[in-house]
């Protein structure tokens, strides 16, 4: 029977968060990562079978997290909540927020491990889903109408704030509302 393990999956991935967020991707290399966390490199192998799959793991897993906001919002029936999730998120997530909104899938891990093919492939299943699930329950509503006012609009209104290294400042709340009611009003 083997030791059990000294660092927790979710240790290891906030480790390989901060690395990330700091340096970018490509900075967060195992032996950064297990340096930032005082372990071995074989520690973190033990758990990933390689940086792909361990940063792979990390973006899944952010993309999830923030996803489960923006989905119970529409859920609710109100739109401008889920248009706000995205600021409000990255300002309680600045870490993740910098990974999603700054890097592409492809920056994060360069060969995406087969291991999360499924992950891949039903990770934007939820939000289409509360995307249809919103507009069949008001006839007239146009679905590219509500995905721009509640995606599209927050991610512009984020993104310059998240590449100067700034949360975005409380201003970008009442204008992503703003503009949401104008688009869903048209």
């Amino acid at each position: 029977m083997g030791r059990p393990p000294k660092f927790s999956e979710e240790e290891i991935l906030d480790a390989a968060l901060a690395v990330a967020a700091e340096d970018g991707p490509g900075a967060a290399t195992v032996a950064a990562i297990a340096g930032r966390l005082g372990a071995p490199s074989g520690s973190l192998y033990h758990r990933f079978r390689s940086r792909d799959l361990l940063l792979a793991t990390l973006w899944t897993r952010a993309v999830r997290r923030f996803q489960g906001g923006f989905v119970a919002a529409l859920d609710a029936g109100d739109a401008e909540a889920a248009a706000l999730h995205t600021p409000r998120w990255c300002r309680s997530h600045p870490e993740e927020a910098a990974l999603l909104l700054l890097h592409r899938r492809k920056d994060v891990a360069a060969a995406w491990p087969a291991e999360l093919g499924d992950d891949l492939g039903t990770l934007n299943a939820q939000v289409s889903g509360a995307l249809d699930a919103f507009v069949a329950r008001r006839p007239g509503l146009d679905r590219e109408r509500l995905a721009f006012a509640t995606i599209d609009v927050p991610y512009g209104a984020v993104r310059r704030h998240l590449l100067g290294g700034t949360a975005p400042p409380p201003q970008v709340d009442e204008l992503i509302i703003a503009a949401c009611r104008a688009v869903l009003a048209g």
